[in-house]
């Protein structure tokens, strides 16, 4: 938890952003796993409560009343039963206080700010409920059905949560740096121990251990697996081959709950083959010419593609593409390799504020998303870079079977891909680099004191010894 006054400045912006009216700002329940008292565990509060509220108890709500300069901080007090299994917590009056708020209540009082509010026909403002135990609260409140409360939900909120929560404070960054320390602890202990025999489970085990060992949790669920080709591939009991390459992509929420992600692309045995590392130098080509192009007041989506002209014309050179580059791209036929966006917003979420709505967060009235292009579809991060925004840098290629298949059979884009080549790669998996990059006030950087291993020679000299 940041000092009270951190808090109290972030609730006194969001007035002002917002303008009139009431916020209501839910904070998660506990959720049950596989019966009602097996809860899913370490509790995660929701991140935009953590903003302006920084408690990190179940069943809290926060109340701003803009108009009447009110705060309250609304939840029961645990009762004796709860201290038996649990221990003693701190009174919702004293977790007031802790967070600069004057007023605290219980849950009950939720209720009659509601109805008083309606009765004035004041503005009423929430986010986009995520969870069903909140959406069930809201529907009480307000008579709002489930499926009508993204719609409902306040676009006033949405955009000043949305306006603050980009641009990363010294403090933010500090908390997302020692994340990315926790992060390279897991990436090097997978590159350490992953060898042939030993299975996807027992890595993915390993490395989840440090993040809740060092800090919170993992970040989101650790992504290890011999078949890079797969986007999200979860450990499975599957054992490591010779040969092969291993996809890890995995990051660390800190006790803050500030997170890290990265991806390293490794060789199972320790040496990348001939074939491996022309694929492996192009990534990393693109990888890093994000540095050069990345800085404010550029369009994420301009250096998006700007890595895709890179990496059609650097598989040209392999024979794996063919034709005009500009075309090929305006195309789409290097989503064949890379059918995913070059990166997304970076905070306490992994995929900040994703659940406001990625039209809100990675893009704007300037930048709108092209939703009919495969590949092009899944970019989540496309309007004009700040001084103080955390994107992530993920530039990848992968030869995914069916996919190869489909456009084969299809014909798409056969001008511009080389599918007799295609077809000797169906077995070679999938390459990605990630990292995690600070936009500066000139360019950017990578966030993490600490570099994991990344150049091909490195990565073979940290598995050696």
């Amino acid at each position: 938890m940041f000092t009270s006054d951190i808090y109290q400045g972030r609730r006194d912006r969001l007035k002002k952003l917002v303008g009139s009216g009431v916020i209501i700002l839910f904070g998660n329940n506990d959720a049950p796993c596989n019966y009602p008292n097996n809860a899913y565990a370490p509790f995660r509060q929701d991140s935009s409560f953590l903003y302006y509220f920084g408690q990190k108890r179940d069943g809290l709500v926060g109340v701003i009343d803009i108009d009447a300069d009110q705060e309250f901080l609304l939840g029961n007090d645990i009762d004796i039963e709860d201290i038996v299994w649990y221990g003693s917590v701190d009174s919702v009056a004293d977790m007031a206080a802790q967070v600069g708020v004057s007023q605290s209540a219980p849950m009950a009082k939720l209720s009659e700010i509601v109805n008083a509010a309606k009765a004035a026909g004041r503005l009423i403002h929430f986010l986009p409920p995520y969870r069903h135990d909140t959406k069930i609260q809201i529907m009480d409140l307000f008579g709002i059905h489930p499926n009508q409360q993204k719609e409902a939900a306040s676009l006033a909120l949405i955009n000043a949560v949305v306006t603050m929560r980009s641009v990363k404070s010294d403090l933010e960054i500090a908390e997302i740096e020692h994340a990315c320390s926790i992060g390279y602890q897991m990436h090097t202990t997978a590159m350490r121990i992953a060898r042939p025999g030993v299975s996807e489970q027992f890595v993915g085990g390993q490395i989840d251990g440090i993040a809740r060992s060092l800090g919170a949790q993992t970040s989101f669920a650790t992504i290890f697996s011999q078949h890079g080709e797969i986007m999200h591939g979860n450990p499975s009991p599957a054992l490591l081959e010779a040969g092969r390459l291993a996809l890890c992509d995995c990051g660390a929420e800190n006790l803050n709950h500030y997170c890290s992600d990265h991806t390293r692309t490794f060789p199972v045995s320790g040496e990348f083959t001939q074939r491996q590392l022309d694929i492996y130098r192009i990534v990393e080509e693109c990888h890093d010419y994000v540095l050069e192009v990345a800085r404010p007041g550029v369009k994420y989506a301009d250096v998006h593609f700007a890595v895709c002209r890179k990496m059609t014309e650097r598989l040209k050179e392999l024979g794996l593409m063919k034709g005009d580059t500009e075309e090929a791209v305006r195309a789409g036929a290097h989503a064949m390799f890379l059918p995913h966006g070059l990166g997304h917003m970076m905070g306490m979420d992994v995929h900040d504020m994703e659940g406001l709505g990625q039209i809100y967060v990675g893009f704007d009235e300037e930048t709108r998303p092209n939703l009919e292009q495969f590949g092009t579809n899944c970019l989540r991060m496309g309007r004009r870079l700040q001084e103080g925004f955390v994107v992530t840098d993920e530039p990848g290629i992968y030869f995914i079977p069916a996919l190869i298949d489909e456009w084969r059979a299809s014909g798409h884009c056969a001008e511009f891909l080389n599918f007799d080549m295609l077809e000797t790669y169906k077995d070679f998996g999938g390459i990605r680099i990630e990292d995690d990059v600070l936009i500066t006030a000139d360019g950017c950087r990578f966030l993490g004191d600490e570099r994991i291993p990344i150049r091909p020679e490195d990565i073979e000299n940290f598995m050696a010894k």
